[in-house]
């Protein structure tokens, strides 16, 4: 999986890139067919030093999305990581479900 971290208005520091990475990667237990994922991280200084992480997941004809919000990089990251294992999770059941009933058809 290729995964793209950008920083907007700061200066990403190489810890917290590495750290982005990782947990993004951990998402490939969850669901084989992610081809790309792309992390946002922001810093809003005007809304009391708020930290958002923004991960947008590439599948095979499908994207999915979390956007988290928080005091914390980390945090924020870590609440977005697990909204898209929930999300992923969905996604692989429809998949066998749709698989299960085309076979229950032939």
């Amino acid at each position: 999986m290729n995964v793209q971290v950008t920083a907007r208005r700061f200066r990403i520091h190489e810890s917290l890139k590495e750290y982005a990475i990782n947990e993004v990667k951990r998402l490939d237990k969850f669901f084989d067919g992610i081809i790309k994922a792309e992390v946002i991280l922001s810093y809003e200084r005007a809304r009391d030093s708020i930290k958002t992480a923004e991960i947008t997941l590439h599948l095979n004809g499908k994207n999915v999305i979390a956007k988290e919000f928080s005091e914390d990089f980390k945090k924020s990251i870590d609440l977005a990581v697990a909204k898209l294992e929930r999300q992923l999770s969905k996604v692989k059941t429809k998949l066998i479900d749709k698989k299960r009933s085309a076979r229950k058809r032939t």
